[in-house]
């Protein structure tokens, strides 16, 4: 049995519009946001053994903040190039190549990609997964690579206007 939850970065700031899309912060509220998506994520006993995150601004800083809320140790967060602006066909290859020894990782990136790789692998029917929103997948298989479309069970779908409970 193998997990993923798969988490879009928390607000992103629009202040400074001559920051390129990689190296924007998070705002207010997704500074607010990101402790409390961590906070639920641990009451909710979804502990992963590993983050692995696009290396952008945001998601990088959602990444340490939830991984922080969840007591995982800095050696547990993974940055990821191919996450960034990825297409649900790569992040599906990301995932894939996981060490087998994880049983329970969280992604965490970016939309479209995101929602539609959730999409992809549960046929939930999300719309838009928001910022700072958590999807969690169960998958019966014994390794990542054989993870693939539809193989997907939803165990919780949280976000911060609608927790999980």
């Amino acid at each position: 049995m193998k997990r993923l939850t798969l988490v879009r970065h928390a607000k992103s700031s629009w202040k400074d519009p001559a920051l390129a899309d990689f190296d924007r912060p998070l705002n207010k509220r997704g500074k607010r946001d990101v402790p409390l998506t961590g906070q639920r994520l641990a009451a909710l006993g979804r502990r992963p053994e590993l983050i692995v995150s696009s290396p952008a601004r945001r998601a990088r800083k959602t990444a340490e903040l939830i991984g922080r809320e969840l007591g995982l140790a800095d050696d547990r967060l993974v940055l990821e190039a191919a996450i960034y602006e990825a297409e649900p066909e790569a992040l599906l290859e990301v995932v894939r190549g996981l060490d087998e020894r994880w049983e329970h990782v969280m992604l965490i990136g970016h939309n479209p990609g995101l929602t539609e790789f959730g999409n992809l692998l549960a046929d939930c029917g999300i719309e838009n997964i928001p910022t700072c929103g958590a999807l969690c997948l169960d998958f019966d298989i014994g390794d990542w690579k054989s993870l693939g479309p539809e193989s997907g069970t939803v165990v919780f779908y949280d976000t911060p206007k609608n927790p999980a409970g």
